[in-house]
């Protein structure tokens, strides 16, 4: 082992036990953390870009299409195979139930993704500047081209060569902070990180492993031995020192010269005696490497990864894009090309700290993977070169069911392996009912059990329902049962974000509060029988109601949605899918307004009103195909149903108010509510509750991680 990996090991370590000695107080290495990716970052577009530029210009036409045309159809292939092996992999993680409030995500629309514009640079500078790697790496490659054709261009070479030097000298003095960079990054993830995601964290290491080995071990040597004489047991004896060295430095770079001797070995024990044919794999190694390689293949995976991970959908056109630019942009380094592709396809860009925190050992396995995939570079490409490849319809038959075969048991074995070692518990149901008011009441408040009999007898003075409330001393506010904005939780507490601006106004008010229960379908009646002075629970506006009832003026608008088995999620996220699908049919709560929104937007769907829309949570309604609702509370519904999910058909964005509907047709406490409202929302009532009880920020209390500096010293300052 060499003293740089010993020193990466130690501060590993270190970065470890100082993550559990400090807990939380860790976080401070985050600035750390931060710092060390882009040092990492720094110089590598510029060395991208001078390298390509030097390294396509020193040569010359007619060796460039021989090498280029024949060795590039071979890397072609082993990257379709690698990419296999990349898309292969999300099939076994496991399957854990996940459901998450609302996110403002849901309904933003993604940016159109412009192919042209990410390949093609109208200004290389901006491309630079904006870190849009297949863009630099075009331009890069076009300058070079251009430059192969001119004359005297000896010196300018050398001078390339010489800022490429100096470019990777500037970057390999980074490197040497590694230790210092995965101590901060150790001790940042060990005590900030709880255990659900070292579980999740362990899924990646596992996955990667497992196909990273199945590549170097049999999928890149039985294609050598698919296409020339070489058995697969020949090129793994030949090459297993070099592949053993690989994996203990995790450096592909300073094993080219090892890799090339294996290759050349290879060669002669097959034919290859002749000085020039041997002497390819020295030509092909070094062209190619600049390529990516089987490891930054695996790569990608990661992208795959931290979409399951951070609950990401990722429709089959995030695959497709994110295969073409996968490929271009890991032509850099991959610390400039996974934040670019998480960005690319709508990942959270915080899940980048996770790769680099399993770099260290992912990156044995990877280096162990490219060795074998620049080895069977260099051994089947000298063999296109020589037109010696020996392709027949039977031996790469064979090759492919092998190969089917033995992908198979490793993806059985890993999956099983992995529901084995688990993903953590679900808890988010218990956490929902679990919710308190984020304020707790400060008036006298009592939750009646029925609606009372008859209206008060106050004097005839008391003609607004205000007057009234103050002559009664305490503010009548009928409730529906309708999460998140009115429900009981565990402990049998009416919680809410109705029930909680509820207690605001009737403070405000210096009045008591009274909740009555309210059936849904009785909610003009018992407003026009003045039973209560307003009620909430998520109502609601429509034309029909405000024609039949006063209400104050929306205070939140919802998004329609549909609530959907999670298998049928991508399907149901599309306007234009839902439209070519005929026959579907859509559960709807029976509000006419809704039935008409659908219709006029989908007019080949079905409509299924319905006045218990529980029932198709516990799975009582199987004849429809999914149920519209808004994705606000329908996401709060998913954490107690979690194998249901909220998908929004983009492009549509179709939004429904919410009001408070009045007693007595009061225009003039409608009037005041409407100005409450407002003082509500410029004092930020409104949206701290919104955030609480809708996004479900700070739900959880915060669960201190244990340390030893906490619970062993009981030093807590």
């Amino acid at each position: 082992m060499g003293s740089f990996t010993r020193q990466i090991l130690i501060g590993l370590g270190l970065g470890t036990a100082a993550g559990l000695f400090l807990g939380e107080k860790a976080g401070l290495f985050q600035y750390g953390v931060d710092g060390f990716i882009r040092l990492l970052q720094m110089t590598v577009l510029p060395y991208v870009t001078v390298s390509l530029v030097a390294g396509i210009g020193s040569l010359n036409a007619e060796k460039v299409k021989v090498l280029f045309t024949r060795v590039g159809a071979l890397t072609l292939v082993l990257w379709a195979l690698a990419l296999g092996a990349v898309f292969l992999m999300p099939l076994a993680f496991p399957h854990v139930q996940n459901a998450s409030f609302f996110s403002t995500t849901l309904v933003e629309e993604p940016p159109p993704f412009d192919f042209v514009s990410l390949y093609i640079p109208s200004n290389p500078f901006y491309s630079l500047a904006n870190n849009v790697v297949p863009a630099v790496v075009l331009f890069s490659s076009f300058l070079g081209i251009a430059l192969m054709g001119i004359e005297r261009k000896d010196r300018l070479i050398e001078v390339l060569l010489t800022l490429e030097r100096a470019l990777a000298k500037a970057n390999r003095f980074v490197v040497r902070l590694t230790p210092f960079g995965l101590f901060c990054i150790a001790a940042y993830t060990v005590g900030t990180v709880n255990p659900e995601q070292l579980a999740k964290v362990g899924v990646y290491l596992i996955s990667y492993g497992s196909m990273a080995l199945l590549l170097t071990f049999w999928i890149l040597p039985g294609f050598v031995a698919c296409v020339t004489p070489i058995p697969v047991r020949r090129v793994l004896a030949t090459t297993r020192d070099g592949l053993i060295t690989a994996f203990m430095t995790g450096d592909l770079f300073i094993v080219l010269p090892i890799l090339i001797d294996h290759s050349k070995e290879l060669l002669s024990q097959y034919e290859f005696d002749q000085p020039e044919e041997s002497s390819y794999p020295d030509v092909i190694v070094p062209a190619f490497y600049n390529l990516p390689h089987a490891a930054k293949m695996l790569t990608l995976s990661f992208v795959l990864f931290a979409a399951w991970y951070s609950e990401t959908l990722l429709r089959l056109s995030d695959y497709v894009v994110l295969a073409l630019a996968g490929v271009v942009s890991l032509m850099g380094s991959v610390n400039v090309a996974i934040p670019f592709l998480l960005d690319l396809v709508h990942v959270p860009a915080d899940t980048y700290q996770l790769f680099l925190a399993t770099g260290l050992l992912n990156s044995r396995f990877g280096t162990l993977t490219s060795s074998m995939y620049m080895i069977t570079l260099a051994v089947a490409g000298t063999y296109a070169l020589a037109g010696k490849l020996e392709l027949s319809f039977s031996r790469i038959l064979r090759y492919i069911l092998i190969t089917l075969g033995v992908t198979a048991v490793t993806m059985l074995a890993l999956t099983v392996s992995l529901r084995i070692l688990g993903a953590g518990t679900y808890d988010r149901d218990r956490m929902a009912m679990a919710m308190k008011l984020l304020h707790p009441s400060e008036v006298a408040t009592v939750v009646l059990k029925e609606i009372p009999a008859q209206a008060d007898q106050l004097p005839k003075k008391h003609s607004s329902v205000l007057d009234a409330a103050k002559a009664r001393g305490s503010l009548r506010v009928g409730f529906i049962i309708a999460p998140p904005y009115s429900f009981f939780n565990d402990r049998g507490d009416l919680v809410g974000f109705d029930v909680e601006m509820a207690n605001v106004l009737a403070r405000e008010l210096s009045l008591g509060l009274e909740f009555v229960p309210i059936p849904r379908d009785q909610v003009p009646q018992v407003l026009d029988d003045d039973l209560c002075d307003l009620i909430v629970g998520g109502i609601v506006l429509t034309t029909d109601r405000a024609r039949r009832m006063a209400f104050s003026r929306p205070y939140m608008d919802e998004t329609l949605a549909f609530v959907v088995p999670d298998s049928r999620r991508v399907e149901f996220s599309s306007a234009e899918t839902i439209r070519k699908s005929m026959g579907l049919r859509i559960l709807v709560p029976d509000i006419p307004y809704y039935s008409q929104l659908l219709q006029r937007e989908f007019p080949g769907i079905t409509i299924v009103p319905t006045k218990n829309w529980e029932d198709y949570f516990k799975g009582q309604d199987s004849s429809v195909d999914a149920m519209a609702f808004p994705a606000e509370r329908g996401s709060f519904l998913t954490l107690l149903y979690p194998a249901f999910s909220v998908a929004v058909p983009h492009p549509l964005s179709v939004r429904i108010p919410l009001a408070y509907p009045v007693a007595r047709h009061d225009e003039e406490f409608a009037r005041f509510l409407g100005s409450w409202l407002d003082l509500k929302q410029k004092d930020g009532t409104i949206q701290s509750l919104y955030d609480h009880w809708i996004l479900g920020r700070d739900v959880k209390p915060p669960r201190h991680r244990w340390s030893v500096l906490a619970n062993v010293l009981h030093w807590t300052k």
